[in-house]
């Protein structure tokens, strides 16, 4: 699904840089530690579930599974009958996803600079991977989406939730710095960049989690 049109920023953020080398190091525990992310977590799957169902109505391309690490929302997405493929900043988590789902597609990239053409995708999804962007380039990933993203397309965004209404919080994430965010907040930052907010959900963290989980389904308005 990349096209040859060069999206690239002349210099990397020394942060991506900072990242990848964080996530090529514990890529393996971490694909055994998520391997069954999704189970246990209906309210997770029902988000994904509404967003394979608008994206198959629209028909208007495949989806990109962005930030998708060792493929399980990938392949999920997939079992659902979506057409998709994944991309990771990350090469060691590239190759386990290759290596585990065949059948799929994924390639090494950032969601910052898209190799896709325009209007090329009928949905994205940052599942958990725009929390390690700094807050102030958020709004222009937003933007990269919906150049990517065909007119009504539809974007699925989860990340952790901050304390307070209405702001960014940083947090002391395992692997690399990260942010977690009021839904209000990015929300806002939706609808600035163009898409109209579908849905949204927080949840209660489990036993496992130590923040609220958020989920917001948009699309493509202008």
């Amino acid at each position: 699904m990349q096209d040859s049109t060069d999206h690239s920023a002349a210099t990397e953020f020394a942060d991506v840089a900072t990242t990848r080398a964080a996530y090529d190091g514990i890529a393996q525990l971490y694909a055994d530690l998520f391997k069954h992310q999704l189970e246990g977590r209906a309210l997770d799957r029902a988000m994904l579930a509404a967003f394979a169902e608008s994206v198959a109505d629209l028909r208007s391309g495949p989806v990109a599974d962005l930030g998708c690490g060792p493929g399980e929302v990938t392949a999920h997405l997939a079992a659902l009958g979506v057409e998709v493929f994944g991309i990771d900043l990350s090469a060691r988590m590239v190759a386990i996803a290759r290596a585990e789902f065949p059948h799929l597609s994924f390639d090494q990239g950032s969601m910052e600079h898209l190799s896709i053409g325009d209007g090329a995708l009928g949905g994205i999804v940052a599942w958990y991977s725009l929390i390690h962007l700094p807050p102030d380039r958020v709004p222009m990933v937003l933007r990269e989406f919906h150049r990517a993203l065909a007119d009504q397309g539809h974007v699925l965004l989860a990340f952790q939730t901050a304390e307070l209404p209405d702001t960014v919080e940083a947090f002391d994430h395992k692997v690399a710095r990260a942010y977690r965010w009021a839904p209000k907040r990015l929300a806002r930052l939706l609808t600035d960049a163009g898409f109209t907010v579908i849905a949204r959900m927080v949840r209660e963290p489990r036993p496992d989690e130590r923040f609220g989980q958020a989920f917001l389904l948009a699309s493509k308005v202008r």
